[in-house]
């Protein structure tokens, strides 16, 4: 008796279309992600409401020992000596938006004669609005009437 030889089919994984779904995971992950540009750790003081901060905020944060750090809100923050180099940063970002908000990030720890000082010079650089951040649950600005 003769047997029919049977035919063998290729075996293998089709990749063709890999590199196709690999450069759409690329551009999902590029479109998508979002950097912290401030990690400056601080315990924040609590309040009872908090309202939502803008996405593109300028940042100045104090630590406890009174370290400051600053960022436009498109680069990771900086140190900077003090209130005076606020100052000069502050101006710098007034100048290019005026109306970009500034977010101060204060340690609970904080003398207020420091956070006063930063908080003068985003006023003598013309900020039109800061926000305190604070350890509370959100709240929706139209929650509030605000």
């Amino acid at each position: 008796m003769r047997l029919k030889a049977r035919s063998v089919q290729n075996t293998g994984i089709p990749t063709a279309s890999m590199a196709d779904i690999a450069f759409l995971l690329i551009i999902f992950f590029m479109v998508t992600i979002s950097f912290e540009v401030d990690k400056t750790q601080v315990t924040l003081p609590e309040t009872d409401i908090r309202l939502e901060i803008p996405k593109q905020a300028a940042y100045v944060s104090v630590t406890e020992n009174g370290q400051i750090r600053v960022s436009a809100g498109d680069e990771i923050s900086v140190p900077v000596p003090g209130p005076d180099e606020v100052l000069s940063f502050a101006a710098g970002v007034v100048q290019s938006d005026p109306s970009k908000p500034f977010v101060l990030k204060a340690d609970k720890g904080v003398p207020y004669q420091y956070v006063d000082g930063v908080i003068d010079s985003l006023k003598q650089a013309k900020a039109q609005v800061i926000y305190l951040l604070s350890n509370q649950e959100t709240v929706d600005a139209d929650e509030t009437g605000g």
